[in-house]
Formats: C-alpha cells, sequence, structure tokens
C-alpha cells in the first residue's frame, strides 16, 4: 500500500494512503467529506485517458488513511497536501477539488502560492466563507452546524446516509442518475471513517477563505450543480467567482451536489478541456 507520512500521533505515524497512475501532465484529485479518494473513479478514468498523470489521495482520517485524533482544520490540510506534491516532487499539477477538497485548493494557494500549480478547479466548491457573521449576512447560521454535529454525535451512521440522500438529491435522481448501490457503497466508506475526525471536520467547514482567494493566481474553473442542496451556490460558487481573477463559472443544470456520479459526462468533459 503506498502511503506519505505527514506526521506523528504519539507511537503512530499519520500516514495518507495515495494513488499515482499515469504520465504526462499531473493532476491531483482531492475528494469530498466523509468519502476518499475513490470516490474519484469516472474522473480518473477520463484524465487517464486524455493522456495525464493521475494522483488521488485520502485526507486523514478517511479512507485508508490514518485517522489521528487531531489536525482537522484546514491549516493542517493544506500542509498534508504540501507534503504529498513535495515528497512525489510534482511541478506544473492541477489541484482539483470537490467540496470539501476545494477548501485544500484555496487555502494551499494561500499559504504556499502557485509555483508548483499551473490550474486549479473547484468542484462542488466550499468558499468563500460558509457562516453568516456581521460582515458575511450570505452565510449560514451556525445553529445549523451545531445541528450537525448533534446529529453525529448521537447516530452518525443515520446522519451520514441521511447527508448521502442529500448528497445526491436521492428523491429526484434515485434510479435515474444514481443507484441504491452507490448510496450504499458511499455510506459504508463514509461509517469507516474517523468517527473523530467526520466530527471535527464540520467545524472545519466554516473556516474563513476569503484571505486565501487573492493568492489564487492561476487559471480557475468552478463546476456546481444549480440544485446543490449541500452547498446552494448562491452562497458558494457564484460568490467565489466574483473573488477570482481568472475564473470560468460552469452550473449544471439539475446537478445535485454528488456531480461527480450524477453528471460524471459533463464534468469529465469540462476537466478535461481545461486541464488540456
Amino acid at each position: 500500500m503506498s502511503t506519505i507520512t505527514v506526521g506523528k500521533e504519539n507511537s503512530t505515524s499519520i500516514d495518507l494512503y495515495y494513488e499515482d497512475h499515469g504520465s504526462g501532465s499531473p493532476v491531483v484529485l482531492i475528494h469530498g467529506w466523509p468519502l476518499s479518494g475513490a470516490s474519484w473513479e469516472k474522473q480518473t478514468a477520463a484524465l487517464l485517458a486524455s493522456g495525464h498523470r493521475v494522483i488521488t489521495y485520502d485526507r486523514r482520517g478517511f479512507g485508508r488513511s490514518s485517522k489521528p485524533a487531531a489536525g482537522y482544520n484546514y491549516d493542517t490540510f493544506a500542509a498534508d497536501l504540501n507534503t504529498v506534491l513535495t515528497t512525489l516532487d510534482l511541478t506544473n499539477v492541477a489541484l482539483v477539488g470537490f467540496s470539501m477538497g476545494s477548501g485544500e485548493v484555496t487555502r494551499y494557494l494561500g499559504k504556499y502560492g502557485s509555483k508548483r500549480v499551473r490550474k486549479a478547479v473547484l468542484i462542488g466548491t466550499l468558499g468563500p466563507y460558509l457562516l453568516k457573521a456581521a460582515d458575511n449576512p450570505e452565510g449560514v447560521d451556525a445553529s445549523v452546524f451545531e445541528g450537525i454535529k448533534a446529529a453525529i454525535r448521537a447516530d452518525r451512521p443515520t446522519l451520514l446516509m441521511e447527508f448521502l440522500k442529500n448528497f445526491y438529491n436521492f428523491d429526484v435522481t434515485g434510479g435515474k442518475l444514481v443507484s441504491e448501490r452507490v448510496l450504499e457503497d458511499n455510506w459504508n466508506v463514509a461509517v469507516g471513517a474517523s468517527a473523530t475526525g467526520t466530527l471535527a471536520c464540520v467545524d472545519a467547514w466554516v473556516e474563513d477563505f476569503r484571505k486565501d482567494l487573492p493568492q489564487n493566481d492561476v487559471p480557475t474553473l468552478i463546476l456546481h450543480g444549480d440544485a446543490d442542496r449541500i452547498l446552494p451556490p448562491d452562497a458558494t460558487s457564484r460568490r467565489q467567482a466574483k473573488m477570482i481573477k481568472n475564473v470560468k463559472l460552469v452550473e449544471l443544470p439539475g446537478g445535485p451536489h454528488g456531480v461527480l456520479w450524477t453528471h460524471a459526462g459533463s464534468i469529465n468533459k469540462e476537466l478535461v478541456s481545461f486541464l488540456a
């Protein structure tokens, strides 16, 4: 199993599981909560077919990576990404983040700059700032996130299944764009993640990325479903697109949050074209 060590907790190392396939221009795919790098299967196939080297990794606490009790914040996640890029000596790389993974891309560019990065893609993006505040009236009330954390503490497996149904707008797309087997597979990955990390990441969602965004000086593509119930575009992508210098925003009609699966054809077409 291929792993990269990003730290240590007591007597054990903190290792990130990764896969590295193909050759050509490198693309790093960063997954969403509460899944793993395996959630990129449809994009990995398309990018390999178009001649890219494709690297996926599992965020700490998720998939086959170590499950430490700490480090679930974007400064640490960005440092983990930096260790992946430096360990594999990746340059002229495209960073592609989905949902929570979009935060890694944004914070990485904010902290480490773009010397290794040629392009960025944000799919179902988290930014620029989710929490409602005096200077961020478009944000979401803090009570919503407290409610999610309470539900995770009370019954994590049930909360995760309800989340995944909204992730795919399953009442609309079920049996058409996504099957019950996909839901089950995602749930198995999600329920196998660190209970500590699953909970702690909710606080990471509400980090403020507004100071990171001006540091993004690479061509950027934002892809977002216009029917996203998890991260509605009015609160996220439409606002973030106005804060990035060189950006293209593409909205996917009828797209839920889980567009990597339901709208894979459209995502892959945009991705391959943009990264060419």
